[in-house]
């Protein structure tokens, strides 16, 4: 069902000082920030020859990340994001075999313009875990 590894989600408390660390200290290729409002986040990508990085800061009082940061006040690995190439397929068949989709269970458009969905921490092995249409 899955596919290629998309991205590794870090939440970081400032996302200006995280992008220069991968950009300066690791000569990173990084993407500009942007807003996500209907995730409450801004993002950052940082490219890599076979996948991404996404750094993750909080965008508006009602943030899901702010508890996050909360509870770890320097960041951490937030998700990891899989590719898979038919989304409703993939949510159907996970939540035949019990798996539990986070939200109303439709697919919301994410930071790539695509298709995703998010699934809970406690059925894979304590990961957040977003697929994304291929």
């Amino acid at each position: 069902m899955i596919g290629r590894l998309n991205h590794v989600a870090i939440v970081v408390p400032d996302l200006t000082a995280a992008t220069a660390v991968y950009r300066d200290t690791l000569g990173a290729k990084v993407s500009p920030e942007e807003d996500q409002p209907e995730h409450g986040v801004r993002t950052v990508f940082i490219e890599l020859p076979n996948t991404k990085v996404e750094l993750l800061g909080v965008l508006g009082d009602k943030s899901p990340i702010s508890a996050f940061l909360d509870r770890n006040p320097n960041g951490g690995i937030h998700h990891i994001c899989y590719e898979v190439p038919d989304i409703l397929a993939a949510r159907d068949q996970l939540m035949k075999d019990g798996a539990r989709v986070l939200g109303d269970g439709e697919p919301k458009i994410g930071a790539h313009g695509k298709p995703v969905l998010f699934l809970h921490p406690k059925d894979f092995c304590g990961t957040l875990v977003e697929l994304e249409e291929a």
